[in-house]
């Protein structure tokens, strides 16, 4: 083969692997799990007008900060939050450790096994048990039983172990991200360390940058005299509604430019995003797929929910915003790593 014939064979190699799709090279499409549409569309032309240097929009390393809800928006919320799910299956070992909780209410309800009498628990009873199973213990001790839980606890309606519920499209907009030099953080209402326990393994999100609801700790010592943290029922940051923007600034220090979420709770972080100058990306999703995943709102007459509630008022600013709402059913190819 000569050089000139194998020019043009290398030339014709990168045209054919060029080929653009809506925008987007069929080869290196970020977003494979993504319909062709304004949401994915509006996710890659952000990226792209904030990291090409010759861009009005451009944004420097540095600044390129982005922020993701957990529950509904990088997995399953329903029919119950996950971290109330291992609290739920926790409360046997407190009242084994305390007794005279067996007959106490909302412990009484959980102890009789009865899910439809568990479903109707009030928030006021959640965050009873919540405080009950998630304090009392070292930090180390509580990392610890949160990681075998984890792995071995299955979805009722899947039977899968949770972290294999995580929406593949989120995924890749997180691993798009990062590739193109954005910090990417979870900033949920979910608890802190609960959420810190597994982030790293199921969303290559350290530790350190995870924003969540904390609890306070008390500086001890052990027997050996070994320092170590004990967990305590304090509340320090409700992360949800306008603690999201405030748990951002203590924790991270920099406004976001985009942030992503799917109800009344992140409506604040949207907000504080998109308040800032440049370029910004506010995005939402939309749980309308019950034959996939959920449909619920009640935002566009969908089914109204108590557990991850996007309503009406939170979709119409959101048009009259210009945030984007990620409609699950129409602009998602696939929900779950595991779908065909």
């Amino acid at each position: 083969m000569t050089l000139q014939l194998k020019r043009r064979t290398i030339v014709a190699l990168v045209m054919l692997l060029t080929v653009s799709v809506g925008g987007v090279t069929r080869a290196q499409d970020p977003l494979p799990s993504w319909n062709d549409g304004p949401a994915k569309q509006a996710i890659v032309q952000f990226v792209r007008d904030t990291t090409d240097k010759s861009s009005p929009k451009f944004v420097p390393p540095e600044e390129r900060i982005a922020t993701f809800d957990q529950d509904g928006t990088l997995w399953v919320e329903h029919p119950m939050y996950t971290q109330v799910m291992y609290c739920l299956e926790r409360v046997p070992a407190v009242v084994a450790a305390k007794p005279e909780l067996k007959h106490v209410e909302p412990f009484k309800t959980v102890m009789s096994g009865n899910r439809e009498a568990m479903a109707r628990l009030s928030m006021k009873d959640l965050e009873t048990i919540l405080m009950a199973t998630l304090s009392g213990m070292s930090v180390e001790d509580f990392n610890a039983e949160v990681k075998k839980w984890i792995e071995t606890a299955k979805d009722h309606r899947w039977k899968r172990p949770y972290t294999e519920l995580t929406y593949k499209p989120m995924q890749e907009v997180l691993q798009y991200l990062r590739a193109s030099g954005y910090k990417t953080y979870i900033v949920t209402g979910g608890g802190q360390d609960f959420v810190r326990a597994y982030a790293e393994r199921t969303y290559g999100i350290p530790p350190e940058q995870v924003v969540g609801t904390a609890g306070g700790t008390k500086y001890g010592y052990d027997k050996n005299g070994r320092p170590f943290l004990t967990k305590e029922p304090k509340l320090l940051l409700n992360d949800n509604n306008a603690g999201k923007p405030e748990g951002i600034h203590l924790m991270i220090g920099r406004r976001p430019r985009a942030a992503f979420g799917n109800t009344a709770g992140d409506q604040q972080m949207l907000e504080y995003t998109a308040a800032g100058d440049g370029a910004r990306l506010m995005m939402l999703v939309l749980h309308d797929d019950a034959n996939r995943e959920y449909a619920y709102g009640p935002a566009n007459g969908l089914p109204d929910s108590k557990v991850g509630t996007f309503s009406q008022a939170l979709y119409d600013e959101a048009k009259n915003k210009g945030w984007t709402v990620i409609s699950m059913k129409n602009d998602w190819k696939r929900v779950f790593p595991f779908d065909p």
